[in-house]
């Protein structure tokens, strides 16, 4: 495998970004793609870092591109940069140009972790014909909850900057709103995870209960485990074997 870390200028949002990409020197032409999003304190280089997601995705020939889009919760921030415009259009668009993955939507996946699990969800929701497989691990998928109810200090500071006064609730950016919103037969396959000592357990029960009543189906699992990286890199392996079964 090739790991290449990529700083290039992003027009969406008007500055110089980077993003780390994992390439397979072997296996299909061009190569399946996963695109794996990072948490809230997290960046670009957090799952090469923390997890053996290198090694994961070369068992399978499978390209990982992983963007950075600091603490925007995958939005178009209200005050800031427009990083839901740069995911969901610029950074596909700039991957392709730059290099040789497969552009077919049952060769192209997208998960992420915390904040990154929302963000997954949220893309392959609003775009899913983008997308064969989502999957989201710990993710903090009750945005209108963490707007209205999440009294920490650094949340209550970083929600008037990425919303204002939008309302999440009932919006394109309300995860439980969306999977109602959207034809089962349209979604790709969705898969989640969160461990049963997670502080964001409930949002995810929450999440699967709402896909449940609105005749999604949702490969969910719940069992021992915190908000930390040993826990992200047991379960990227699983996301993996569930996404995309090594060859026999």
């Amino acid at each position: 495998m090739a790991v290449i870390r990529c700083d290039f200028a992003a027009e969406t949002l008007e500055l110089g970004t980077s993003m780390t990409v994992v390439l397979p020197e072997e296996g299909p032409t061009p190569p399946p793609v996963l695109y794996l999003l990072h948490g809230l304190s997290d960046d670009h280089s957090a799952w090469t870092r923390f997890t053996a997601i290198e090694r994961y995705a070369t068992d399978r020939g499978l390209a990982v591109v992983m963007p950075q889009v600091h603490r925007s919760f995958y939005a178009n921030e209200a005050v800031g940069m427009r990083f839901w415009d740069f995911l969901s259009e610029e950074l596909p668009a700039t991957v392709d140009r730059f290099f040789k993955v497969s552009a077919r939507r049952e060769d192209t996946f997208v998960a992420g972790l915390s904040m990154g699990g929302y963000g997954a969800f949220k893309w392959a929701l609003r775009q899913p014909h983008r997308f064969a497989a989502a999957a989201s691990l710990s993710g903090a998928l009750d945005l209108a909850y963490i707007q209205e109810f999440d009294l920490r200090p650094h949340i209550r500071g970083l929600v008037p900057r990425v919303f204002a006064d939008r309302q999440v609730r009932g919006g394109d950016e309300d995860l439980l709103h969306l999977v109602k919103s959207v034809a089962p037969a349209e979604l790709p396959r969705l898969f989640l995870r969160c461990g049963t000592e997670d502080v964001l357990l409930k949002q995810n029960e929450r999440f699967v209960a709402a896909a449940q009543a609105a005749g999604v189906p949702v490969d969910a699992g719940f069992g021992p485990g915190e908000h930390v990286w040993q826990y992200w890199d047991d379960q990227i392996r699983n996301v993996l074997d569930w996404m995309l079964p090594k060859p026999v």
